[in-house]
């Protein structure tokens, strides 16, 4: 089960007996982790958390968001999707977030944050070396860099800003950066290690 899913996320296809399929674009794998109970699930390999782009923590809904759920759950009539994009423009929306413009500052920003996860001396944060067991992976920089461009498409700009970066930062960094034995007996997370490297790392 998990060589498929790493089959799937990594090579975009998958193999049954001697035949391989390549699953249609646009694909993405998306999951989801109850914080509450575990009982009957067991955590992912590092391997694979690594290759999820994302971990997005999703709070309660808001007072006016829960009322709307609650309509819509509640109704005769159940609601029904509306067809509001094709898969050809997502495809093609991809290929503009790779041509947002990245200047080297910001390139060097982006790695400044990564080589910060697994060298935080280098950035006088001596007090989380013994915090970080592993810092984040290669991907943690290319997926960086991807979901900035990503984030400055959004708020219709062609080039890439520091707070582009900040704004994604921790989405990118939490679930990369493993902490260790003493940082959880000091009630120390990944998210208040990555907030330190943000608070300290000089931005351009």
């Amino acid at each position: 089960m998990q060589s498929a899913l790493l089959e799937a996320m990594q090579e975009r296809q998958v193999t049954i007996g001697d035949e391989t399929y390549q699953l249609p674009k646009p694909f993405l794998v998306m999951a989801t982790q109850n914080p509450i109970e575990q009982q009957g699930t067991y955590p992912l390999p590092e391997a694979q958390v690594d290759r999820f782009m994302l971990k997005v923590i999703v709070d309660y809904p808001r007072r006016e968001e829960e009322r709307e759920i609650m309509n819509v759950h509640t109704r005769v009539k159940p609601p029904s999707a509306q067809k509001v994009v094709e898969p050809q423009d997502i495809m093609k929306a991809r290929e503009v977030v790779r041509d947002v413009y990245v200047d080297e500052k910001i390139e060097n920003y982006i790695l400044d944050l990564v080589f910060a996860t697994r060298y935080p001396e280098q950035f006088g944060l001596e007090d989380l070396k013994p915090l970080i067991a592993w810092g984040g992976s290669p991907r943690a920089t290319m997926f960086l860099r991807i979901a900035a461009q990503a984030h400055a498409f959004l708020e219709h700009r062609g080039y890439v800003t520091p707070e582009d970066v900040r704004a994604i930062a921790m989405d990118v960094l939490r679930h990369r950066v493993l902490i260790t034995y003493e940082a959880e007996a000091e009630e120390k997370t990944s998210e208040d290690i990555v907030r330190a490297i943000l608070a300290k790392v000089e931005v351009p």
